[in-house]
């Protein structure tokens, strides 16, 4: 059985810190790719983050020089370290796992909130 757990998430006030993880079972890790989305009110699901298996990594615009995503496959461990936060980064932030195109998991997602 598959399960991404994400930990991590609360309130924080504009310019704070926080660093989400995202706990991973049930999959080879390694082979997978981990991608971070997030989830406004009203708003869809966007990409925010993501990290291949050989370690390259992609970020929306909005979160370049803000945020940094990393992964421990000895742990089957992602993190997103979150810093500079904005109110705009308020949301659900969930995890993914993708296998190529065939295989996609998500987690159930915690709360981030950012206050001005």
């Amino acid at each position: 059985q598959v399960q991404l757990v994400e930990s991590g998430g609360g309130l924080v006030q504009a310019g704070g810190s926080l660093r989400l993880s995202c706990a991973a079972s049930g999959i080879t890790f390694s082979s997978y790719t981990m991608n971070w989305y997030r989830q406004a009110p009203g708003k869809q699901r966007d990409l925010v983050a993501g990290i291949s298996i050989d370690g390259s990594t992609n970020y929306a615009d909005s979160v370049k020089g803000r945020f940094t995503i990393s992964r421990d496959s000895a742990k089957n461990t992602m993190y997103l370290q979150m810093n500079s936060l904005r109110p705009e980064d308020t949301a659900i932030y969930y995890c993914n796992a993708r296998y190529a195109l065939i295989r996609s998991y998500w987690g159930q997602g915690t709360q981030v909130t950012v206050s001005s």
